[in-house]
């Protein structure tokens, strides 16, 4: 199938099966894909924490405004980013650049110099929306590959962030969730299953202009 019919194929799930579960290929491919996305400047501030505890996730559903795909998916994938972003992120991924490409120093340290001063000036409630940005980023092209691959999945808002953290532990990682995303395969008696997407006419929502 191509990328559009895959699109189609698409939705958010709203019962998972219980009894089906992702192989480990599956789920590589799922954070090779989240290693891969995009983010502003390539510093990747998001990071994402792979679940497959039932006993975690069925402690997360009363968090989760009691939606039991939480519990019903093969794995829960959770989006955090740092609940402190520091010039010392930069340091780091420029280390990086320089370890894989060689660069030389004259060449990134003005880039470098730039972002670094670029965050210590920025208040951490701005940096925050910034880092939710990319995990917006991460968690679309997270849905676009799992239904490349036949992998169905249920974005979710809806949950108490705070709540999450404390459950899986993410402080001693110095991370906050922010977005949620179950993963796994689609029941057969999901009422939403053969339901028609609900779209607009595409020339309504693109604008074309030559």
């Amino acid at each position: 199938m191509n990328s559009i019919e895959n699109l189609q194929w698409r939705y958010a799930v709203k019962k998972f099966d219980e009894h089906k579960f992702l192989s480990e290929e599956q789920i590589n491919i799922l954070k090779e894909a989240f290693n891969l996305t995009a983010t502003s400047y390539g510093l990747q501030p998001v990071k994402m924490v792979v679940v497959k505890n039932k006993d975690l996730q069925q402690q997360l559903v009363a968090h989760s405004w009691n939606q039991h795909q939480v519990v019903q998916a093969s794995h829960l994938l959770v989006l955090c980013i740092p609940k402190e972003l520091t010039s010392e992120h930069v340091e780091s991924y420029f280390k990086l650049v320089k370890d894989i490409r060689n660069t030389p120093d004259e060449i990134l340290n003005p880039f470098k110099k730039f972002l670094a001063n670029d965050i210590e000036n920025k208040s951490q409630e701005v940096l925050f929306h910034w880092m939710k940005n990319q995990a917006y980023i991460a968690l679309g092209n997270l849905m676009t590959v799992a239904a490349n691959e036949k992998i169905d999945s249920c974005p979710m808002e809806g949950f108490v962030p705070e709540k999450y953290d404390e459950v899986l532990g993410l402080d001693k990682y110095n991370l906050q969730s922010i977005l949620v995303l179950p993963v796994g395969f689609r029941a057969e008696d999901d009422y939403m299953k053969d339901l028609k997407k609900v779209r607009r006419k595409t020339e309504e929502v693109v604008i074309e202009l030559s």
